[in-house]
């Protein structure tokens, strides 16, 4: 996935949220949004763009899906932007 989708998605404060949420276990959508004062639709969408990111997987078990957080598109980020201050890999 492109960075700019990936900086769209890290942009909004609620998905920055529900990715500090996400780091710490797997979670149902209901999970995640019942810690926000907004609308499931809300949250519903807030996980579409986490995961059209690439930010975050699912996988559905019975009735339910289940959110975790996809640290690999994180740490591409990371080497990005230490590549851009012309920081020095470890590579």
């Amino acid at each position: 996935m492109g960075i700019q989708n990936t900086l769209k998605a890290l942009s909004d404060p609620t998905r920055r949220e529900i990715l500090n949420m996400l780091k710490k276990k797997t979670m149902s959508a209901g999970e995640i949004s019942d810690k926000f004062d907004i609308s499931f639709a809300a949250i519903s969408r807030h996980l579409s763009v986490l995961k059209d990111a690439d930010l975050i997987r699912d996988e559905r078990d019975g009735k339910f899906i289940y959110y975790d957080l996809n640290a690999s598109v994180l740490e591409e980020i990371m080497l990005w932007i230490k590549d851009l201050k012309g920081e020095a890999s470890n590579d």
